[in-house]
């Protein structure tokens, strides 16, 4: 089995995976989990090993279908009332020439304050089985706003159109695995960060990984077996 193989056995099998961008944009490891697995002890897990924003992503077709914009084009419609949003644009993301992935934030109605583990936990499965139910996008629009509501604790991340072409981010890269692990397309994420404040080195996310039995992936891994699929 291959490594690459392996990280997609481990999805498969709801673990998480451990994935390196590159040495030249962010230099950061996110701890990953196929959505439609989280519970309760991943964001724990989440929390107390990689410590940084728990972010739940969504394929740029699906939201467009289901109209979930980026909360870049959120704000920038909403600037000719609060001019401020305009000013505050994030056109010089000092990493990524995009306007970021981030999206909506959600927590299901059926929780209570929506941070705690088991809220977070819930919430993130329920998008994930509602999103990418068969019914048709109008039933799939209507019970996203019967069972969520926003803002929430629970950021969504939108992928660029093209994955892993304009835009070669985590929320890319591990939306990407999830497609080629065969599971429900969306990756929940979360930045490794150390006691130190700052994000883990490489080569400690690689010890933590041998240590704990994680499976480590690098971006130029993922791309290379996203080429491969696409046969290029």
């Amino acid at each position: 089995m291959t490594a690459i193989e392996k990280i997609l056995e481990d999805i498969r099998n709801g673990r998480p995976v451990l994935v390196y961008d590159f040495d030249d944009r962010e230099r950061e490891s996110d701890m990953t989990v196929a959505s439609q697995f989280v519970t309760p002890e991943t964001v724990r897990d989440m929390r107390n090993i990689a410590g940084g924003l728990l972010c739940t992503t969504t394929p740029f077709q699906v939201a467009e279908e289901l109209g979930l914009p980026f909360l870049s084009d959120v704000f920038w419609t909403a600037a000719e009332r609060y001019p401020i949003l305009k000013d505050m644009a994030p056109t010089d993301i000092p990493y990524d020439r995009t306007k970021s992935s981030f999206a909506l934030t959600i927590n299901a109605r059926d929780t209570y304050t929506g941070i705690t583990d088991d809220d977070r936990a819930h919430t993130i499965k329920l998008y994930a089985e509602t999103v990418f139910s068969d019914a048709p996008a109008e039933e799939r629009k209507r019970l996203m706003g019967e069972r969520f509501r926003a803002p929430g604790h629970v950021h969504l991340l939108n992928t660029s159109e093209s994955i892993l072409e304009s835009r070669k981010g985590h929320t890319e890269l591990c939306t990407a695995l999830m497609i080629m692990a065969g599971v429900k397309p969306s990756a929940t994420i979360c930045e490794m960060l150390g006691d130190d404040g700052h994000a883990r080195s490489k080569e400690e996310v690689l010890a933590l990984a041998e240590r704990k039995g994680y499976s480590f992936v690098t971006g130029d891994q993922v791309i290379e077996a996203w080429k491969n699929r696409r046969g290029e």
